[in-house]
């Protein structure tokens, strides 16, 4: 589980095709030692496993691998060597919960339609596949590429979220732009608040 509070900026540094799963290494400045093998990572908001661990300068070096859904539903695919990434850590008890809940379980990817840049802040427009557009709603929280932002407007599949300076800067959104691809999880509130009412409508 994880808050959508990104943490580092990853870069991918290998990138090896393994039958079904794609291998991949991430140069993070985590402390190696404090990454146990098994460990859950979320990379752009993908909940991966960690395979291997070693210590890179001030940093380390970690493994995960993707596997066909993954690879179907997300950007991951399409990660070459050189990309950054949003990372976070999992959430441990007693941590403070700044964003909101986020499994790393993403629902698709989204597109974004437009970016408008103010003086110190951007303005982001996405287009949301359908089946998860229905999900996303006006103040309401959504994940994308791993950040929680909280959505401003809303109009058919399309919605818009507004990103301070801080966030562009320690995140990789401040290289974003028009046509990019980008992981979408939508609230799980929002989806069970939706379970809840098909059930009701269907007598359950």
């Amino acid at each position: 589980m994880f808050t959508g509070i990104v943490t580092d900026v990853g870069e991918i540094v290998a990138r090896e095709a393994e039958d079904e799963v794609i291998r991949l290494v991430v140069a993070a400045r985590y402390e190696a030692a404090g990454i146990a093998l098994g460990a859950s990572i979320a990379c752009d908001g993908v909940c991966l496993t960690v395979t291997a661990v070693e210590p890179e300068g001030a940093g380390c070096r970690f493994t995960v691998q993707a596997g066909p859904e993954t690879l179907a539903l997300t950007t991951v695919g399409g990660w070459a060597v050189g990309r950054r990434i949003n990372l976070e850590r999992a959430l441990r008890i007693g941590d403070e919960l700044g964003g909101h809940v986020v499994l790393g379980h993403v629902d698709g990817v989204a597109e974004i339609t437009a970016r408008e840049d103010g003086p110190e802040t951007a303005r982001f427009i996405f287009e949301a596949p359908a089946e998860i557009a229905r999900f996303v709603a006006v103040k309401g929280s959504v994940c994308l590429d791993g950040t929680s932002l909280t959505v401003n407007t809303v109009e058919g599949r399309r919605f818009s979220v507004h990103l301070i300076p801080h966030t562009l800067k320690e995140t990789t959104w401040g290289g974003r732009g028009v046509g990019d691809r980008v992981n979408i999880e939508a609230d799980m509130m929002a989806r069970y608040a939706a379970r809840l009412a098909e059930a009701r409508d269907l007598g359950y």
